[in-house]
């Protein structure tokens, strides 16, 4: 698939970039996508909510009253579910929510991903770049030339350049990140897609490998 090449100021350089069929132009597979998501989202809980019973509650466990004769319902003890201060039933305990996805499925989802920014003409391509010092109205400068408005966009750079991450820092609708680390749920979120040159090749490069 050839994509064409820009330069951080938004002009067309003239070249394009072949990139193979495989990672942009796969079928999406939502189902895959879905998995991915979900197993993205399960691993950011900690799972350490916790409430305690009544077997956890402090306090007395002497009957409250008698049994029958009183005229309203029976009661056992103060830590009951039923009574204001009481145990909770059934209530949340810790646990791990990760569970375990195959390589495979993975790959699909982010290709699938991808796939989709490229047929909403979501994705591009920009000549590998840096700066000279680090100044939000540069990457601002990006933003305005690449028309990128204000939504959300993730830039993909072939490595993580100090300055380039400094700049973008104090920007709340720009994420940067790597080819290595670039994953379904990000690459969904954003409403642009950007990667350099070298980024999109090494990307091209993991994915045949794994």
């Amino acid at each position: 698939m050839e994509i064409k090449v820009y330069n951080i100021d938004g002009n067309d350089t003239g070249r394009t970039i072949d990139v193979s069929d495989s990672l942009l132009g796969v079928e999406p597979n939502d189902h895959a996508i879905w998995l991915d998501v979900k197993q993205y989202l399960a691993n950011q809980r900690q799972g350490t909510h916790k409430s305690k019973e009544r077997s956890e509650i402090a306090g007395s466990t002497k009957k409250l009253k008698r049994q029958k004769g009183t005229g309203g319902a029976r009661a056992g003890d103060a830590k009951s579910p039923t009574r204001v201060g009481g145990g909770r039933a059934f209530g949340p305990k810790p646990r791990d929510y990760s569970f375990k996805l195959n390589k495979k499925v993975k790959r699909l989802a982010r290709h699938s991903a991808l796939s989709y920014k490229v047929k909403e003409e979501k994705l591009i391509v920009v000549e590998d770049f840096t700066f000279d010092t680090p100044k939000t109205k540069n990457m601002m400068k990006v933003l305005g030339d690449l028309k990128l408005g204000e939504k959300k966009s993730l830039f993909v750079l072939n490595n993580q350049d100090n300055f380039v991450i400094l700049s973008a820092r104090n920007i709340e609708c720009i994420s940067i990140t790597d080819a290595r680390s670039v994953n379904t749920y990000d690459l969904l979120r954003a409403n642009s897609v950007i990667f350099s040159e070298t980024a999109i090749k090494e990307l091209e490069s993991l994915s045949s490998n794994s």
